[in-house]
């Protein structure tokens, strides 16, 4: 009798299934010193406890962003471990920070299925939620996948597409409790930039690149316990190259962010994101912003941007599709995200 996991094929779900996700993960201040060291992030609410206190915090919690990557990770085996391509995410909230000590588990949903004209494949989407040890949830999400088919001959399942928003409106964010921009300290920040300095349609160029190595993406893969083979078995593929986590890129593009976003401290909703085309060792990222809108919220002096974050590899500057209304080939990661910043 086989005792190991292959993982599941498109035929192996169905609507409505609920997967409770191995293996719950007890984070601490190693998983920030590490998440700083790769990425590097420097946003002052996740470096310096002092700060947070200062903005009505207990403490510096943990990044969002190494918060999603935990609870993502979780998922991996049992949602894209035999996934062609992560396809987009929606519908994302941070509900509560996660802090050092805290315990995460994920479970996910299954929302929808599609199976593609091709009878190969077929697309899986799947609700996550990532709880602490108390059972709050502190993030959920919408993702959707497209995942082989071990059977080709198996009957294509009813397609279910769910009704997704498009974007969260800002009323759907929830604000961590206590958070308090009102004495908020612009100098350690790093940058004098405030809610009411940006406007609608401006774009940011964020100037910086980093050139993503393979050990990095490797340690990232493994930290996040992202089993994903196509980040990690380079004979997976023909042409060698492991595929970079999305994820990492995710993180690489809002690091670079803080030059010109630097008081853009929380993220607390995830409205769309994709993948456009795939990262390799090798590959130097920069990115760029665009504001798409902006909300007072009811914490005091905490104002709301909705921003979309483009990833590139080269290419021409704010420029994100051609002609045809298909992403660019140096068009890495477009994201979608509600992000909090004094007011």
């Amino acid at each position: 009798m086989a005792k190991t996991n292959p993982g599941r094929f498109f035929e192996d779900y169905s609507i409505g299934d609920v997967i409770a996700h191995a293996v719950p993960r007890t984070v601490s201040g190693g998983e920030r010193a590490l998440y700083h060291a790769l990425y590097p992030a420097r946003h002052a609410l996740y470096s310096s406890d002092e700060f947070a206190r200062g903005c009505g915090l207990p403490s510096s919690p943990l990044d969002d962003l190494a918060a999603f990557h935990v609870v993502f990770g979780k998922t991996v085996p049992d949602v894209s471990l035999n996934a062609l391509a992560n396809l987009g995410y929606a519908e994302g909230r941070w509900l509560k920070p996660v802090y050092p000590g805290d315990t995460l588990r994920s479970t996910s949903k299954v929302i929808g299925l599609k199976q593609n004209s091709n009878g190969k494949s077929g697309v899986v989407w799947v609700r996550t939620k990532g709880e602490n040890q108390r059972g709050e949830t502190v993030l959920d999400y919408v993702r959707w996948v497209m995942v082989r088919k071990r059977d080709l001959d198996a009957a294509a399942p009813e397609t279910t597409i769910p009704d997704l928003k498009p974007a969260l409106d800002a009323s759907d964010l929830v604000i961590p409790e206590g958070l308090d921009f009102t004495d908020y300290d612009f100098t350690l920040a790093g940058e004098p930039h405030r809610w009411a300095d940006y406007e609608v349609g401006e774009v940011i160029d964020h100037v910086d690149g980093v050139t993503i190595e393979e050990a990095e993406h490797m340690m990232a893969t493994r930290l996040w316990q992202n089993t994903a083979k196509v980040h990690f078995d380079a004979t997976l593929r023909e042409d060698g190259n492991r595929l970079i986590y999305g994820g990492h890129v995710i993180s690489m593009a809002r690091t670079l962010s803080f030059n010109g976003l630097a008081n853009a401290q929380m993220i607390a909703g995830l409205n769309a994101g994709a993948h456009a085309n795939p990262c390799y060792s090798g590959d130097t990222i920069k990115a760029w912003s665009e504001v798409l809108d902006k909300a007072e919220t009811p914490a005091p002096g905490v104002g709301a941007l909705r921003l979309r974050l483009v990833a590139t590899k080269g290419g021409t500057p704010f420029t994100l599709k051609g002609d045809d209304g298909k992403y660019l080939p140096h068009v890495l990661l477009d994201l979608d995200y509600w992000a909090l910043i004094p007011l």
